[in-house]
């Protein structure tokens, strides 16, 4: 089920743009004021820190399907080596320079060939990946991550979702989202987000006999 009032926020013809660049600029906002030791932090993204991370995003945001195209041509078709040539293009001298390259980047609605919602998603769920070693809270609307977990549940695309909690039954206990059959995990939307993209620490937020399957198939994000 979607939140009634983001579906006649869609009905507007609004998209999902705008949520994409109040979740940036949230971002932006819990950045502002780290230490050099915190932009140090490793994120959940095994091997990155929370300044590569948010250039990873920034990356994301400066990429068009022409630029895209190019770079995998120029990696001969290695797609983490172009993530990494992208994030290498973004990062800034300092830690300032990286973070006002993202806030340059809040309004964008430059992508790759995705789906807009693809890239709600990397930006909510990247977010959470710097966030949540610096112990640093954000309540997302439930409408927009019910939106999200309802994308993530049919797809494989841009990370594996959909094989990931094959046999599992998920139910959200602060919105309306479910899905599947099979070994019961509960817990809040977010957290079930995150653990069907693989982030295996919010697994520990979660409740029911399916947990620990979810968490085994959680690997590097």
């Amino acid at each position: 089920m979607t939140d009634p009032a983001l579906t006649a926020h869609r009905d507007r013809g609004t998209g999902v743009w705008p949520l994409i660049r109040t979740e940036r600029a949230a971002l932006a906002a819990d950045l502002a004021d780290l230490t050099d030791e915190q932009w140090a932090t490793p994120s959940l993204c095994a091997g990155l820190t929370v300044c590569q991370v948010l250039a990873h995003l920034t990356a994301g945001a400066s990429l068009n399907a022409v630029r895209w195209l190019a770079g995998v041509i120029r990696c001969r078709f290695d797609f983490d080596k172009q993530v990494a040539m992208r994030l290498a293009e973004q990062l800034g001298a300092t830690s300032g320079e990286t973070l006002e390259r993202f806030r340059r980047i809040v309004p964008s609605t430059t992508k790759p060939p995705l789906p807009a919602i693809a890239m709600l998603g990397e930006t909510i769920v990247h977010g959470e990946d710097i966030r949540r070693p610096l112990g640093i809270r954000r309540d997302h609307p439930i409408g927009v991550v019910t939106e999200l977990a309802e994308y993530y549940r049919g797809s494989d695309m841009v990370v594996v979702a959909k094989g990931r909690i094959g046999g599992l039954r998920l139910v959200a206990d602060d919105g309306p989202f479910m899905t599947g059959s099979g070994p019961l995990v509960s817990g809040s939307t977010l957290s079930l987000l995150m653990a069907m993209t693989g982030r295996a620490t919010y697994c520990d937020d979660l409740e029911g006999d399916g947990v620990e399957l979810l968490r085994s198939r959680c690997g590097p994000a």
